[in-house]
């Protein structure tokens, strides 16, 4: 059977501070700019799942869409939809929450939650132009 991709594409809005607490605040500022500022700053993100497997024969799925959305809100889009990714996040505590970190900790937070195929890919927009992409653990 041939391998066949099927992506979900969710929203959501976040707040984030970049910043190093093991660094100076001078440090900081040069290294994350705007993007360090103490009272946060936020992002219209675009995340985009992709899961691969062959077609069920009996439906034609490689995995119910359905299925992929209730996962994509009960997983990610109730944590941090609308939250301070540097607060409010559970799987971010102690972590640098750039796109890049994001993007890995989303990955884990659905590698198990799958009943059919396998997680393939994460896309994650942070804008129109800037996006990350994973694909696990080579």
């Amino acid at each position: 059977m041939p391998t066949v991709y099927v992506t979900r594409r969710v929203h959501f809005n976040a707040a984030h501070r970049l910043h190093n607490p093991a660094r100076s605040e001078a440090w900081n500022r040069e290294t994350f700019g705007p993007c360090n500022h103490p009272n946060w700053h936020g992002h219209n993100y675009v995340l985009e799942v992709t899961v691969a497997g062959e077609p069920d024969p009996e439906t034609g799925f490689v995995l119910n869409l359905s299925h992929l959305k209730e996962i994509l809100e009960t997983r990610i889009l109730q944590k941090l939809d609308h939250k301070n990714l540097n607060l409010d996040v559970d799987f971010l505590q102690g972590v640098i929450p750039t796109t890049e970190n994001l993007a890995v900790a989303i990955w884990r937070e659905l590698e198990d939650a799958l009943p059919a195929g396998r997680l393939h890919r994460i896309r994650l927009y942070e804008t129109e132009h800037n996006y990350v992409e994973y694909y696990g653990e080579e």
